[in-house]
């Protein structure tokens, strides 16, 4: 069986740590930024881990990341 291959769109977006666990970064800190206050935008900069079922499915994605 041929190995799988590794959805690079996935890959730059999530990664792993050091446990095993599917890391994700936050939505809404493109743009509107003057209407969110420091401390949500502070919060929205660190990264979060996925909920299982998410990473069931992004862990198909990126096999060997």
């Amino acid at each position: 069986m041929p190995k799988m291959k590794t959805h690079r769109g996935a890959a730059k977006r999530f990664g792993r740590t050091g446990s095993g666990k599917i890391r994700r970064n936050h939505a809404f800190t493109s743009h509107i930024l003057t209407k969110k206050s420091q401390k949500r935008k502070r919060n929205l900069r660190k990264a979060a881990i996925m909920t299982k079922g998410d990473a069931a499915r992004v862990t198909q994605l990126i096999p060997y990341k």
